[in-house]
């Protein structure tokens, strides 16, 4: 049997946020959010497999992929307000209860989901889904001074995390050359 992924838009709070939908929406939800710098792109081989035994849901995270990207100005890019977004888009579709799947920048999301109404939650699968301070590592001191003082000077330094060729670099580094889609990219 064929899957087809649905590919969607609702609106919350006044931002679009993009989703993908596979499944019998009268099966449990599994919500997928995905990491950094990536999309719910990556979830697109794992749908049609959870697809047999849940309504699988895989939004765009504020910022990300297809959904909306709002200004810095209008918008603040916090784990809190994109936290708050996939509430409305939960809340939007009418799911209740549901299993999550947290990478990378989705977990802080997740978790804090799940710690404020745990009673949805019905299971987590963490993949890369780090929450603690100590769980950043050294790499992160530098940044951490930019988070505390966002001046521009610091800023300019950290342009470069999000070109092209460095986020393509977080995928294909190590990888033998032809194993990895062009289509995958974020």
């Amino acid at each position: 049997m064929i899957t087809i992924i649905q590919y969607k838009t609702v609106n919350v709070d006044g931002l679009d946020v993009f989703y993908r939908e596979v499944g019998d929406p009268s099966k449990p939800a599994f919500v997928l959010l995905h990491g950094f710098p990536s999309s719910s792109s990556m979830f697109r081989n794992l749908m049609p497999l959870l697809a047999r035994d849940f309504h699988v849901l895989a939004p765009d995270l504020i910022g990300f992929g297809n959904s909306a990207a709002p200004s810095r100005e209008s918008f603040e890019y916090t784990f809190e307000n994109p936290t708050k977004n996939v509430a409305g888009f939960l809340a939007a579709l009418k799911v209740d209860q549901y299993f999550l799947h947290v990478f990378d920048y989705g977990a802080p999301i997740g978790f804090r989901l799940a710690m404020r109404q745990p009673e949805r939650v019905l299971g987590i699968v963490s993949q890369n889904g780090n929450i603690y301070q100590e769980g950043l590592g050294p790499k992160w001191a530098e940044r951490a001074k930019y988070w505390a003082n966002p001046t521009p000077e610091p800023r300019a330094q950290y342009e470069s995390a999000f070109a092209p060729e460095t986020i393509k670099g977080q995928y294909l580094t190590g990888e033998k050359p032809g194993t990895v889609g062009p289509d995958g990219f974020p």
